[in-house]
């Protein structure tokens, strides 16, 4: 058993072991999916910046939402397709922890780019005379900063954290490395205390934008149901936002059951679809539903 972080400088991810006798198929499917997330994202993004008619706070916002995707994605797939090519599985140990950086400061930032769609659609819906001044381009600016700097920061202190424990294993039982299963690698559970703490003051935070997109829409909902105006507009603008979130949440939701519950009684290739649906249908879905929007609305 290895006793310090220093002699770690390699994590195994035995994520894979069951499915060598399929590698070549799942590398073609993965880079397929990988494609088609990179062509509808860049579609959409170029769609919106090309557009002028689309130099809106809501379509800048999702603009944002398609960018984080692509830079989640990142973290992943390359990594994952060489793994698939690879008879060994394994990575540095400063790339570990680059890759949970990543991913998981996506995953947060996507739940802080809904929580601001969410306001926007409020604004605009229950203080309609006010949105300009409330949704103006410096407030946007804010907003967008918001939901990209403080994940990052929030993820990167979590990260910090794990890079000072002293490591009994390098092993990892999934297809991507996860902060909190660094952590229980830990030799000394007594050091992992900091590392909880904030990783439950980091869930906290991030349950507090969910109940907050909650709170949003039953005001929308409550708003909308004396106004065939605004139950349009509702029709309109907000179920495809309320279906990215649905997805969302979803994969999260899956994902951190996964990590914290094991999931043991599925098989271990359920398991890795299981952790990565995060990584594959909000990254695909949300730019074609609010590209199917778009083209609905082009077409009227």
């Amino acid at each position: 058993m290895m006793c310090n972080a220093s002699l770690i400088t390699m994590f195994f991810l035995s994520g894979l072991n069951e499915a060598k006798n399929h590698q070549f198929t799942l590398f073609s499917l993965t880079l397929l999916c990988y494609c088609v997330i990179w062509l509808v994202n860049i579609c959409l993004i170029v769609t919106i910046i090309l557009d002028k008619s689309l130099h809106e706070p809501m379509y800048i916002l999702l603009c944002t939402l398609c960018m984080n995707g692509l830079y989640g994605t990142v973290g992943f797939y390359p990594k994952f397709l060489w793994d698939l090519l690879s008879p060994v599985h394994v990575i540095s140990y400063s790339g570990c922890l680059l890759q949970a950086l990543v991913m998981y400061s996506f995953a947060c930032s996507d739940l802080s780019i809904l929580a601001v769609m969410a306001y926007d659609r409020y604004v605009a819906i229950c203080r309609p005379l006010e949105y300009h001044a409330v949704m103006s381009k410096q407030s946007l600016i804010k907003f967008v900063c918001f939901s990209w700097l403080t994940p990052f920061c929030i993820i990167a202190l979590n990260i910090f954290l794990t890079s000072r424990l002293k490591l009994c294993s390098p092993c990892i039982a999934r297809l991507f490395c996860v902060n909190w299963i660094i952590v229980q690698l830990a030799c000394y559970p007594a050091e992992t205390i900091v590392n909880n703490i904030v990783a439950s003051m980091t869930i906290i935070i991030y349950v507090f934008h969910g109940l907050f997109i909650v709170w949003s829409y039953i005001s929308l909902i409550k708003m909308c149901i004396h106004s065939i105006e605004n139950r349009s507009k509702f029709m309109q603008t907000c179920v495809p936002h309320l279906l990215s979130l649905f997805i969302f949440l979803v994969a999260i939701l899956f994902d951190i059951m996964s990590m914290r519950f094991g999931l043991k009684y599925l098989s271990q290739n359920l398991q890795n679809f299981v952790a990565i649906e995060f990584l594959i249908i909000p990254p695909i879905m949300n730019p074609l539903i609010y590209g199917f929007k778009l083209l609905l609305s082009r077409c009227k």
